[in-house]
């Protein structure tokens, strides 16, 4: 019994002076140095431009992506076969397996917006697929972008979990999951 109340008195001892106050200085106080103010330029006021302009006087905000007049047509002008099923946005956003030119690569594709479209991209992927920066759904297909909003290539939904379709340069693609 009596150890335990040494072991009790001894750990109040030892909390207690952990609470004694150190000094930094011979004064015994601590007290960080003034800082020194910084010059301010003046503020300025005015109104910001009109955000749904494509570009400002001062160009300021870049123009729009040039979209081809063919957005419902596959790549080569080649419009989506009519067995082509119908697919929404949801449907797409996730991961898919590539097969393009003989290999196989990673798209990943989410609803954050980015420009006209949502935000995609692709690891391990050649030619005109690693510069997927964003999709978009136009009608029965699904457009492939670069990071400058310049469609890439086109698929369209032919089987539950599988799209078929090209690039802008005529290499087959397929989307699997």
């Amino acid at each position: 019994m009596q150890f335990r109340y040494a072991v009790t008195g001894l750990a109040i001892v030892l909390s207690l002076a952990g609470c004694q106050r150190t000094s930094y200085s011979d004064s015994g106080s601590y007290s960080p140095a003034p800082l020194q103010a910084q010059p301010v330029q003046g503020v300025q006021s005015g109104s910001l431009p009109d955000p749904t302009t494509q570009t400002t006087p001062s160009g300021q905000f870049p123009a729009a992506p040039q979209q081809s007049a063919s957005l419902g047509t596959g790549a080569m002008g080649e419009a989506a076969p009519a067995t082509a099923l119908d697919v929404t946005k949801e449907q797409m956003v996730g991961n898919w397996r590539v097969a393009s030119a003989g290999s196989s690569c990673d798209m990943f594709l989410t609803l954050t917006n980015l420009g006209s479209g949502s935000r995609g991209g692709t690891r391990g992927c050649a030619g005109e697929l690693t510069a997927m920066g964003s999709w978009e759904v136009s009608g029965k297909q699904v457009l492939l972008k670069d990071r400058d909003g310049n469609v890439i290539g086109r698929v369209y939904k032919s089987a539950d979990a599988r799209f078929d379709g090209s690039t802008n340069s005529g290499q087959p693609i397929s989307l699997s999951r």
